[in-house]
């Protein structure tokens, strides 16, 4: 019985030392927008959003991602237990340019929360 006690002693010593190093490689989740910086005015562009983070886990995910222009949200995945493809991930939209526009992108690690929010701006001629 000795033996068993202290094999399971060991086995939760070595989870909670890996869990606790976890966030030595996890980190938050970052967005970078590629977008052109001027464009026609009644012209559609292609914006594309890739979102870095690292650690991925089925714990530990980038739980969502939006994108909004001019302050109105424009496109939302919420990912959930259906979790990105990779640790890095590029999700595109089409974008109508009426005007000058401010675009945003912010995504969000399920522990750790977001590591920015990008921000570009087309100019509309």
């Amino acid at each position: 019985m000795k033996v068993f006690r202290a094999i399971g002693i060991l086995a939760f010593a070595m989870a909670v030392a890996i869990f606790i190093t976890v966030p030595a490689w996890a980190n938050k989740s970052e967005t970078k927008i590629e977008a052109p910086d001027s464009a026609a005015k009644g012209s559609e562009i292609t914006v594309k959003v890739t979102v870095t983070h690292n650690g991925n886990s089925a714990l530990h995910y980038t739980e969502w991602l939006w994108v909004k222009v001019n302050g109105k949200e424009v496109a939302r995945w919420d990912f959930g237990s259906k979790r990105p493809e990779g640790a890095t991930f590029t999700r595109e939209i089409k974008v109508k340019v009426d005007g000058d526009l401010e675009i945003r992108a912010k995504a969000s690690c399920n522990m750790h929360g977001s590591a920015n929010e990008a921000v570009v701006k087309v100019t509309a001629k």
